[in-house]
């Protein structure tokens, strides 16, 4: 095989690669069912009323209670499963709807939150300050929910020997208002639950520019004998999709689980591991979330004690992720705190670092992260400067290239040497063709005579994936571009191009550049080759219209650098021809 036919199956074997690096990446974490779990044969899903309500213990399988010795319940292989050591007592069939007149509505500029008196979970959160849609604007999306068509509630409670969560019903709060409205600063919502020997206070602590709720339990002991009780916190979601989606051709986000451990910073639960076995993980302090595109809810425990962390699949479907704490003792007549922290919003990497140690890792950019995260900030800092996401993408782009520069430009000068002797080659294609070794030692000749290195035209280009690739990932992540507008028609950075312009205007720039290459010596490969742009047109189609952006850009600059090296090198041969 001669040189250059190596230069072209290399240049093919880079496109093949980076595709299917970023394929690969999208049936793996983006491409799974994402709630089609659930058998489609099977009957629909039973709405299980409270979640869980009266009769069930939050981390029971969902239509059953428990006796409350949590730390006790092992699977066969010895390892803890919440919820494993169940007493049958029926199942409830109360509050087939979200009843709002047993809810606590808090209104905050970044936040509508409905916590439910039973049990005082958080069962919808609406983000006024991210619409669904930037038709209807006005429309918040909602996140957290609760009804009969989906399922995904924030819980959290106190199980153990003395814990109200632990017995056969939720504890029925109280709460002196029915709503609350926070414009600016701090705002402290309190529900009480009054038994026989204590009092639980649940206090729900919200900034109003913050998505995070301080959940705290202040547990009031006033009997003789100490309080002993653990802390719970969890989030119950079905399997249904999310509605906001890509394309059927374009990236499909993951949807699941994840948590951090000792031995991963990052490590994902999806749901269809769930469908395969119980989770189980023992950390010290830590997290756990339901991600989705955009957007996450996530608990996040004290850092001086160790959890218990879960994730199964209950008898109803629905996915449990959540875990339980250390026994705690509030002495006789004293005041104990059990704290927590709830996270419902967006993958802001900012917020979520200061939250909790790796919680911004949710911020999925793969193995490539060590490289993303400097290039997101990068981003940010281009948007501090132009603010349009639109343009900083640009910047970016051309701040990338211009760091590249060198390697590109070594591959350029070699494809521009390799068009000047293309000629040569060909002449030498037909004389030696059916001699395959004459062929390749005359084409060798012919490099070493005119200084062409057909590898420094394939290496260098080869080298910059990694960068192509980690940008790919910062631009499809960042919910900073979400309905973020650039110009004109494109009003959305994160949705397709609706008329198409920039997808044909990255393909026509794709197919310029072909022009400029040498030609292909086999008439397979040139047809491959030509094939090309438009293959990769009607794929990006699909994609948001930042990332074809991106890709548009580096085209243009790729471009305009080929062109002048090309012309430079043609120009210099001539020269030295003439004289």
């Amino acid at each position: 095989m001669n040189p250059q036919t190596i230069y072209r199956y290399a240049l093919l074997i880079g496109l093949g690669i980076s595709m299917y690096l970023l394929l690969q990446a999208w049936n793996q974490d983006y491409g799974q069912k994402n709630g089609s779990s659930q058998d489609p044969d099977a009957p629909p899903m039973e709405f299980p009323g409270e979640v869980p309500g009266e009769g069930q213990d939050p981390v029971s399988d969902g239509n059953t209670s428990v006796t409350p010795t949590v730390q006790e319940s092992t699977n066969s292989d010895g390892d803890f499963v919440p919820g494993s050591s169940l007493v049958r007592q029926g199942s409830s069939e109360s509050a087939l709807r979200l009843d709002d007149s047993a809810l606590v509505k808090v209104t905050t500029p970044s936040m509508h939150v409905w916590i439910d008196r039973n049990g005082g979970d958080v069962v919808r959160v609406r983000l006024p300050e991210h619409p669904v849609s930037l038709d209807d604007p006005d429309e918040p999306l909602t996140i957290l929910d609760r009804s009969l068509s989906h399922v995904y509630v924030a819980q959290s409670g106190l199980v153990g020997r003395d814990g109200p969560d632990a017995g056969g019903a939720r504890p029925k709060y109280s709460a002196p208002r029915d709503e609350y409205q926070l414009d600016s600063g701090d705002l402290t919502v309190k529900l009480t639950h009054q038994a026989d020997t204590y009092r639980v206070e649940k206090w729900f602590l919200f900034n109003a520019e913050s998505n995070l709720i301080n959940v705290e339990h202040h547990v009031v002991n006033q009997s003789n004998d100490p309080f002993v009780a653990n802390l719970y916190a969890q989030l119950t979601r079905d399997g249904l999709p999310v509605s906001e989606t890509s394309g059927f051709f374009g990236p499909r986000p993951y949807l699941g689980g994840a948590l951090t451990t000792p031995d991963d910073r990052y490590k994902k639960v999806s749901f269809e591991d769930l469908d395969e076995q119980r989770f189980s993980q023992e950390n010290n302090g830590g997290w756990i979330a339901i991600l989705q595109h955009y957007f996450l809810s996530a608990w996040a425990a004290s850092d001086d004690a160790s959890y218990l962390y879960y994730g199964l699949r209950d008898s109803k479907g629905y996915y449990r992720y959540g875990f339980t704490g250390p026994e705690i003792a509030v002495p006789a007549g004293e005041t104990g705190i059990y704290p927590l922290k709830l996270y419902v919003g967006p993958k802001d990497q900012g917020d979520l670092e200061e939250i909790s140690e790796h919680l911004n890792l949710t911020v999925d950019y793969g193995w490539l992260w060590w490289l993303s995260m400097p290039l997101f900030y990068l981003l940010e800092l281009c948007q501090s400067l132009v603010v349009n996401w639109g343009l900083a993408i640009i910047l970016l782009t051309i701040v990338v290239k211009a760091v590249l520069y060198p390697l590109s430009a070594m591959s350029y000068k070699s494809m521009a040497k390799m068009r000047v002797v293309a000629p040569q080659m060909k002449r030498i294609q037909e004389r030696f063709g059916t001699d395959r070794q004459r062929l390749s030692q005359e084409m060798m000749s012919l490099y070493k005579k005119e200084g062409v290195n057909p590898l420094l035209g394939c290496l260098p280009m080869l080298a910059q994936l990694p960068v192509f690739i980690a940008l790919y990932w910062v631009l499809y992540e960042s919910v900073e571009l979400r309905q973020a507008p650039f110009v004109f028609w494109i009003q959305d950075l994160s949705a397709m191009d609706p008329f198409f312009v920039l997808p044909l205007l990255m393909g026509a720039t794709m197919f310029l550049m072909q022009m400029l290459n040498p030609p292909m010596p086999d008439p397979m490969q040139q047809k491959i080759m030509k094939f090309m742009p438009i293959a990769f047109t009607i794929l990006f189609v699909f994609f948001p219209s930042g990332l074809v952006l991106y890709w548009l850009i580096n085209n243009v600059l790729s471009f305009a650098q080929q062109y002048f090296t090309t012309k430079s090198i043609e120009k210099a041969s001539a020269a030295k021809k003439s004289s």
